[in-house]
């Protein structure tokens, strides 16, 4: 909860005095000696923590998850194997997993969500980063609309659906192989273009390594790209370039 929420559970009496102590005794970050969570990153940035979970050991991401329940604090969790969930689950009965972005959400009450953020995928193998970029997208409260599987080798798909895409505040282009959906979308639109590579493609792609190198030498201006298969950071910077347009 933001400060703000916080004083008003305090004077409604929702909160007690001691409760109140203890949540302020942690109030800029908890230190689990493995991790150090960041609860005042939202009043900072804008957007609450997100943990990354690949690479964790169990105990320590349960543990994680378990605290920010403690404190009713929503949280999601990127790159969580299900293992890893049912680990999380058998703390935090009230988390809940993705299969496809592979992302453990942890809600208590949603964002209102605002504007509008396109999300443009080459083909259905890019879905995994695609709804990685969605579902953070909506827990940061844009609302998403998708165009899956519009990609170059079947133009006229994309251009039956560029009227629609256009009307986005901000567009996410998800693309393997060679990596051509941000620069022929970045031809056809005015609005700001962050593309995603994926590792999806045969071996001259390298790993997605083709598709980056495609986009950041794209000849279309507007186009901003980040790292290989990185839905997140996509939609992290969709949501800001949206909460600024729908704020301002």
């Amino acid at each position: 909860m933001n400060n703000k929420d916080f004083l008003e559970k305090i004077k409604n009496e929702e909160i007690s005095i001691d409760a109140g102590i203890a949540y302020l005794k942690d109030f800029n970050y908890k230190d689990l000696d493995f991790a150090k969570l960041d609860f005042q990153r939202k009043e900072r940035r804008g957007f609450g923590e997100t943990i990354f979970c690949q690479g964790k050991e169990d105990f320590a991401l349960a543990e994680i998850f378990k605290t920010f329940s403690d404190r009713k604090e929503s949280v999601i969790g990127t790159r969580a194997s299900l293992k890893q969930f049912e680990k999380v689950k058998e703390l935090v009965p009230e988390a809940n997993y993705d299969n496809t972005s592979r992302i453990i959400s942890l809600v208590y009450g949603e964002e209102k969500r605002i504007g509008n953020i396109a999300i443009c995928t080459g083909g259905t193998a890019d879905l995994k980063v695609a709804e990685e970029a969605r579902i953070t997208a909506e827990f940061f409260g844009a609302n998403v609309s998708k165009f899956y599987d519009v990609g170059v080798s079947g133009l006229h798909r994309l251009t039956s659906k560029i009227d629609e895409i256009s009307k986005a505040n901000v567009i996410i282009a998800v693309a393997g192989m060679e990596g051509a959906l941000p620069t022929v979308i970045g031809g056809l639109v005015n609005k700001p273009i962050i593309a995603v590579p994926t590792s999806i493609g045969y071996g001259a792609s390298f790993n997605g390594l083709s598709a980056l190198l495609t986009m950041l030498n794209t000849c279309a201006e507007g186009v901003n790209v980040v790292n290989i298969d990185n839905g997140y950071s996509a939609a992290y910077n969709a949501c800001q370039i949206n909460k600024l347009i729908e704020e301002k």
